[in-house]
C-alpha cells in the first residue's frame, strides 16, 4: 500500500509505503513543475500527512457510550469508527467512577470486543481507567458521582484488570486518597501508566506521587474546584512540576483560550492534547440524560455541562480534529508542534517508542488531511490503521 502527502515538519511531499501493517518506506516525491489545472505543482494538491492521531481519553462520541449501564459491542464498535471519521487512529477508551460491577462489565466488553475486531484490536492501545480512586469533594470530582469514589484497592483493581485481560495501561486517581502513594508504586512497577486527576492534593502529596511513579496530569486546569486559592494551589503545583507530562483539553469550553495558551506555555513539549468527548460529541444541541453526571445540557458551541450546577463540565463534545485546531488558533502551538501533541508525545507518555512516527518499523497508522488557516478548519481525508483505509472522504 502507499500513501502521499506533505510531511507536517518540513512540508516536503513524500509516499509512505507499507506491508503487513507497519511502514516499510518514505521517499521523497519528485514534485512535476505543473499540472494540467494551471502552474499549481503537485505538492499544493497534497494532503498534509502524519503518524495517525492518538486519543487519552474517549469516554464515548456519536451517541454510543463506553460509560452505560450496560457498555455494548456496539458502543465500542460506534466509538472507533466514527473516531476514525475525525482522523483518530488509536484510542484508550476511558472508563471512569461507577460500582464495581459496572466498571467490571465494561472492561469485559471492550476486551471482548478487542478478539473479535481487527479494527478494535488496532485502534484500542489500552483502557484509560479514571477513577473510582479520585477526590470526593465537590468541584475535584467533576461530574464522577460521588458515591461511588473510593479509596485505591490493590485487589479490585487486579479483578477489574483480569476483566480487562490486562488492557489497562493508565490510570487516573488522586494521590491525596488513603494508600494512594502506596497504590501508584505497585501501578508504576506493573507497567501501568500513573496519571493525577481530580485530585485537591497538597504540594507534598503530589511531590510523594510523581517519586512514586506518576508522570502526567489528566486534563490538567478541569476536574478541579470552580474557586481556588489564588496561589498556592494544586493546578500551579502541576503546570511547574517539570517532571510531569499534562493533557489539555482545548474544545474552547474546559479551558478559556488564555488559559489554555499560559498553560501549554508552561508545560511546552510536555503537552499533549485530548478530547475528552463523551457520547454527546457530535450530538445536535440540548438536554440530555447520562449515568455520570446525571442531566446534562449540550449547547450549540459545544458547551456540555451538568444542568444542577453550569459551572460543573461533563465532559467534551468535541473531537480531536477540533481539538487540534483550536490549539492552533487560541495558542502559540503552529500545526507541526499541535500534530506532535497528539501523536509523537502520546506515544512517549505510554512509552511506546514505535507508535506516533513516521518512519520505517512504526505501525502503520496514518492521517491525511487539510488544514484551512483562513477558517481554522481541519477536514480528515483518510484514515488508515495498520496499513489499512478504515475512512476516506
Amino acid at each position: 500500500m502507499k500513501w502521499q502527502g506533505k510531511l507536517i515538519t518540513t512540508g516536503e511531499a513524500v509516499q509512505i509505503e507499507g506491508e503487513n501493517g507497519v511502514i516499510t518506506g518514505v521517499s521523497p516525491l519528485a514534485l512535476l513543475s505543473s499540472v494540467a489545472a494551471g502552474n499549481q505543482t503537485l505538492g499544493t494538491s497534497l494532503p498534509w500527512i502524519s503518524a495517525g492521531w492518538t486519543d487519552l481519553q474517549v469516554n464515548g462520541f456519536g451517541g454510543y457510550d463506553l460509560n452505560a449501564e450496560q457498555t455494548t459491542v456496539e458502543d465500542v464498535e460506534g466509538v472507533t469508527r466514527t473516531l476514525h471519521v475525525k482522523g483518530v487512529t488509536s484510542y484508550l477508551p476511558t472508563v471512569i467512577t461507577g460500582s464495581f460491577e459496572r466498571m467490571r462489565q465494561a472492561m469485559s466488553v471492550i476486551a471482548d470486543y478487542c478478539q473479535t475486531n481487527q479494527y478494535a484490536a488496532a485502534s484500542i492501545r489500552g483502557i484509560h481507567m479514571e477513577g473510582p480512586y479520585l477526590s470526593s469533594e465537590d468541584g475535584s470530582r467533576g461530574a464522577h458521582p460521588r458515591v461511588h469514589t473510593r479509596d485505591p484497592n490493590w485487589e479490585e483493581f487486579m479483578r477489574l484488570q483480569d476483566a480487562a485481560e490486562g488492557r489497562i495501561r493508565m490510570v487516573t486517581l488522586a494521590p491525596e486518597r488513603d494508600g494512594a502513594i502506596a497504590f501508584i508504586e505497585r501501578l508504576a512497577e506493573s507497567g501501568v501508566v500513573v496519571a493525577i486527576g481530580h485530585t485537591a492534593a497538597t504540594a507534598e502529596q503530589l511531590d510523594d506521587a510523581v517519586r512514586a511513579g506518576a508522570t502526567l496530569c489528566t486534563h490538567l486546569g478541569n476536574g478541579s474546584h470552580p474557586m481556588l486559592p489564588r496561589h498556592p494551589n494544586y493546578i500551579w503545583h502541576q503546570l511547574a512540576d517539570d517532571r510531569l507530562w499534562a493533557a489539555f483539553i482545548p474544545d474552547g469550553h474546559h479551558l478559556a483560550p488564555p488559559v489554555l495558551k499560559a498553560m501549554l506555555r508552561a508545560k511546552r513539549d510536555k503537552s499533549i492534547l485530548v478530547s475528552d468527548t463523551t457520547q454527546f460529541g457530535g450530538m445536535p444541541p440540548g438536554e440530555y440524560s447520562s449515568l455520570i453526571g446525571g442531566k446534562v445540557v449540550l449547547h450549540e458551541d459545544g458547551w456540555l455541562h451538568t444542568a444542577e450546577n453550569p459551572d460543573i463540565l461533563a465532559g467534551s463534545a468535541a473531537s480531536l480534529d477540533t481539538g487540534i485546531a483550536n490549539a492552533i488558533r487560541y495558542t502559540d502551538m503552529d500545526l507541526a508542534e499541535a500534530v506532535e501533541a497528539v501523536t509523537l508525545r502520546p506515544a512517549k507518555v505510554m512509552r511506546d517508542e514505535r507508535a506516533g512516527r513516521l518512519q520505517v518499523g512504526s505501525p502503520a497508522d496514518l492521517t491525511l488531511f487539510d488544514y484551512d488557516a483562513q477558517r481554522g478548519m481541519i477536514s480528515v481525508r483518510e484514515t488508515v490503521v495498520t496499513g489499512q483505509s478504515v475512512y476516506k472522504s
